[in-house]
């Protein structure tokens, strides 16, 4: 019996490296390569990617789009071509991320899951963490009607006998992951799953249409729940894997106003009652508020945009401007503001991973090279410390949240500079009458030190003139 005809859609913008990396593990799948096509669909990148594809993989099809669609638009331009092909060419449609390594058995297994239940549209796979490969990111999602909340299934479970092992040892090997799991099985149904490796019957591709122009974000989660109300089942397996890079390690930026927008406009099409989409919008200005009280009033306007924008029906691409992040020093610390020498006094949070953020050394050349400088760090909560520099002076926090800020207080006025994690932020942390600087894996930015009058301000620029 002939199996089933596969068409492979990809998207990518300026990720060279991770694209051809995911097209070099599509070549070790164990799928009759004869049933498989490939496309790429290409944002615009200005980077070598179309090049390297081409000269690296001929046999891709590449279509480049004039300028960058978003996630939404690439999908949708793929999408586009496959309904443009006679009917009964291909089979199925497989979106995957650009930035995924695929496990040699991943297609197989999600092909063999629809083929098995007939009732089922949607067939998506387990997604691991690239950073952490034996820890589990999602096995498909559930959608709260109530909030808009994605619920991710069994997010940061681990595989303890895989623990220590690299990514590249598990790409090859057949996995079934509800053997690890009590009382699992090989696949379960689902609210969701992620087109970063996302299979469809082509023929309800089709007919389910093209993706809400989303440009990011919720495309895919208000695709599938289109898909489940047309009376469809939407599966995740347990067999079929891949790897991702980890959300965790992504940082809040301009994301921001699509994830805000984009959250209400599904949950207002979704959503079990009219009520619950006013409390998300009451939500969203308190999470806009609280950005502010931190010190970041251009993410907490973003998601005040994004809210406008969801009440303005208004969908797509926006162009969004924010402050210049500051990239790692990359060998030159002269650019850190450790060399400011009006910064005399530093305090580093607790949530702060100095070597993740590629910190501790220039800390501690700097502070060979300035004796006035003194640098201090925080214990966690209850007085545990995690040393990370040299000859560190630890200040001791309380278990007890209240206790907590009345140190905060006390400390109010010691300190030039506090770093803080833009993973973790602390409120109380910003209001120490201190520049502040929000640190990443990736980068930095400063920020001025909070203060009500700035704060007050905001909340009248951003929100309450939006509500005239």
């Amino acid at each position: 019996m002939a199996l089933p005809k596969i068409l492979i859609v990809i998207v990518t913008w300026n990720k060279e490296r991770d694209v051809l990396n995911l097209l070099g593990s599509l070549n070790d799948l164990d799928y009759p390569h004869q049933c498989m096509e490939k496309i790429v669909v290409d944002n615009a990148s200005t980077d070598n990617t179309v090049a390297s594809i081409r000269e690296c993989y001929p046999d891709v099809t590449l279509i480049c789009n004039g300028e960058n669609l978003g996630g939404t638009g690439g999908f949708n331009t793929g999408l586009q071509w496959a309904f443009d092909r006679p009917d009964g060419q291909f089979d199925y449609i497989w979106l995957l991320d650009n930035d995924v390594l695929v496990n040699r058995y991943a297609l197989t297994e999600l092909v063999e899951l629809l083929e098995k239940n007939p009732d089922a549209a949607v067939a998506g796979s387990t997604m691991m963490q690239q950073d952490y490969p034996w820890r589990i990111n999602e096995v498909g999602s559930f959608y709260n009607r109530h909030t808009g909340a994605l619920i991710l299934n069994l997010h940061m479970v681990e595989i303890h006998p895989w623990r220590g092992r690299d990514v590249s040892d598990l790409l090859m090997q057949r996995c079934d992951l509800s053997q690890f799991i009590p009382d699992y099985h090989p696949y379960l149904d689902v609210d969701y799953v992620a087109a970063a490796s996302l299979l469809i019957r082509a023929d309800v591709a089709k007919k389910v249409g093209l993706w809400q122009d989303f440009f990011i974000h919720f495309d895919d989660v208000e695709w599938c729940l289109r898909i489940s109300q047309m009376g469809h089942r939407v599966l995740c397996s347990c067999r079929s894997l891949i790897w991702h890079l980890s959300s965790v390690v992504k940082v809040p930026t301009w994301v921001l106003y699509y994830d805000s927008r984009n959250m209400l406009s599904v949950l207002a099409q979704y959503a079990r009652h009219q009520k619950d989409v006013a409390r998300a919008l009451r939500r969203e200005h308190y999470k806009a508020i609280y950005y502010a009280l931190v010190g970041r009033g251009e993410l907490a306007a973003l998601i005040l945009d994004g809210v406008n924008d969801f009440k303005l029906k208004r969908l797509g691409k926006r162009e969004i401007s924010l402050p210049a992040l500051r990239r790692q020093h990359d060998g030159d610390f002269t650019e850190l503001p450790f060399m400011d020498p009006e910064i005399k006094r530093i305090l580093i949070s607790w949530h702060v991973n100095l070597l993740a953020t590629k910190l501790q050394e220039p800390l501690v050349r700097v502070l060979k090279a300035r004796p006035d400088l003194t640098v201090d760090c925080m214990t966690l909560p209850g007085g545990d410390a995690v040393y990370q520099l040299p000859n560190t002076t630890m200040i001791s926090l309380s278990k007890n949240r209240m206790l907590r800020m009345i140190q905060y207080w006390r400390l109010r006025g010691t300190y030039d500079l506090v770093i803080q994690s833009d993973y973790q932020k602390g409120l109380f942390l910003s209001w120490l009458k201190a520049k502040l600087m929000f640190v990443n894996n990736e980068n930095y930015c400063l920020r001025p030190a909070s203060t009500l009058f700035g704060v007050m301000k905001f909340l009248f620029d951003s929100i309450f003139k939006r509500l005239r």
